[in-house]
């Protein structure tokens, strides 16, 4: 039988490793042992990262809304109060976009909600 060298393996797994970290600083980019560590954080960085972002996008989106809504002469949960009591469902990434775009049609809608909420 023949002999099974674990060599060829071995440098493919490594090159897989250290190609993922190319832009990590220091040795972390040239170190196998220091790179396998670096993935498996940055790879867990990531994922948590990913959760976050949403948690993020929707944070700015109620600042934007709560200013553009201040701008119109009423709050933010004034307006999600009249917005829901009128029956219009924008989700808040929409009202933001709306804020930062086009004013004019924001400021049509917080005119609905607080004709609604009165």
């Amino acid at each position: 039988m023949a002999r099974v060298t674990r060599g060829p393996h071995t440098r493919k797994r490594h090159k897989k490793i250290l190609k993922a970290v190319r832009g990590h600083r220091g040795s972390r980019n040239s170190r196998y042992r220091l790179a396998r560590e670096s993935l498996l954080h940055a790879l867990a960085y990531s994922t948590r990262h990913r959760k976050l972002k949403k948690r993020q996008n929707r944070a700015l989106a109620i600042l934007r809304i709560n200013a553009a809504a201040r701008q119109n002469g009423t709050t933010y949960s004034g307006l999600m109060h009249g917005l829901k009591l009128a029956g219009i469902e924008l989700d808040r990434k929409s009202l933001s976009e709306l804020a930062v775009r086009e004013p004019e049609t924001f400021a049509e809608v917080a005119q609905t909600a607080q004709a609604a909420a009165a």
